[in-house]
């Protein structure tokens, strides 16, 4: 996911602080937003830092986008216009102006689209078409993560693998990849310039460190406080914190304090909670697959400590 420069930690806690920075209030108001397709199918959605919502569509690619005084997402970037077919991942990159996309091919429908899986980007204000980035060797393109240098890192669930695409390139290329990686699914950075990633198959969540030359460093599972039941959508809430949508039916924020974290549960009775993005103080977590519904960051339960071994 990243090539690092010295400065990398510093440029991280930059981004961090813009990540979680106040929103206008009008766009934290909305109780959910609802998408005006409901055969939509979102799987992941995404913010920007004036409350803009987005959403992909599994069922026709179409990208929908909820601006912040509006409380329906519709259709911004089409799929029979941009080539889309199967929005999985989806992340806002307000530094460079680009909204990436994960593109698939249709699940269990025959022979894939030549090309596909790939990274996409688009202009992130226009939604016009960028550039098409097709994942070596095939697999699943299911989530985004920028580092601090504007590389974007995608992760391949099946594969078992991290894909990383440097600022520039014409190309993607594997940069973390094992068994132990098998079922990565969410992927977001903290301000340690490490890569954070959940597995959705077993549960666990890993930190993979970045060596001052850019390449992967050794695995390192975290030891959480409590377990997660089917964990997806990850998004970075502060420069220790992570949120987190589990399918299982829960949202949490997740604080690391070195090979351990702390896990606060703000939601939970959620039905396909699939994805999660933060605007302000208030999560808006992906729900039915069909809407975004607000959870407020100092919501619901008790925190559990990590045990002592």
């Amino acid at each position: 996911m990243k090539l690092i420069s010295p400065g990398f930690g510093g440029s991280v806690l930059a981004l961090v602080a813009l990540a979680w920075a106040a929103s206008p209030a009008s766009a934290e108001d909305r109780a959910e937003i609802p998408i005006e397709d409901a055969s939509a199918a979102p799987e992941n959605l995404t913010s920007t830092q004036d409350g803009t919502v987005f959403f992909g569509s599994t069922a026709n690619g179409t990208i929908y986008r909820a601006p912040p005084d509006e409380s329906q997402a519709v259709a911004g970037t089409r799929a029979d216009k941009a080539g889309l077919t199967n929005v999985l991942g989806l992340l806002a990159d307000e530094k460079s102006n680009t909204l990436w996309a994960c593109d698939n091919a249709p699940f269990g429908r025959g022979t894939p689209p030549a090309g596909l899986p790939a990274l996409r980007s688009f202009d992130l204000k226009t939604g016009e078409a960028r550039g098409t980035f097709a994942a070596p060797c095939g697999g699943v393109c299911n989530d985004v993560a920028i580092a601090a240098d504007g590389s974007a890192s995608t992760s391949d669930t099946f594969g078992g693998r991290v894909l990383r695409l440097k600022p520039g390139a014409k190309e993607l290329e594997v940069w973390a990849s094992g068994p132990e990686l098998r079922g990565v699914d969410g992927l977001s950075f903290l301000a340690d310039g490490s890569l954070y990633v959940n597995l959705i198959f077993n549960g666990k969540l890993l930190r993979i460190p970045v060596k001052e030359d850019g390449t992967a460093g050794p695995v390192v599972e975290i030891k959480t406080s409590a377990s997660f039941s089917r964990p997806d959508g990850l998004r970075t809430s502060g420069p220790k914190s992570l949120l987190q949508a589990e399918g299982g039916g829960r949202v949490t924020e997740i604080t690391v304090e070195g090979d351990r974290a702390e896990v606060r549960v703000l939601k939970s009775g959620l039905s396909g909670s699939l994805g999660v993005t933060q605007v302000g103080k208030t999560a808006f977590v992906l729900s039915e697959r069909k809407q975004a519904v607000a959870v407020p960051m100092t919501a619901e339960s008790q925190v559990e400590s990590p045990k002592k071994p």
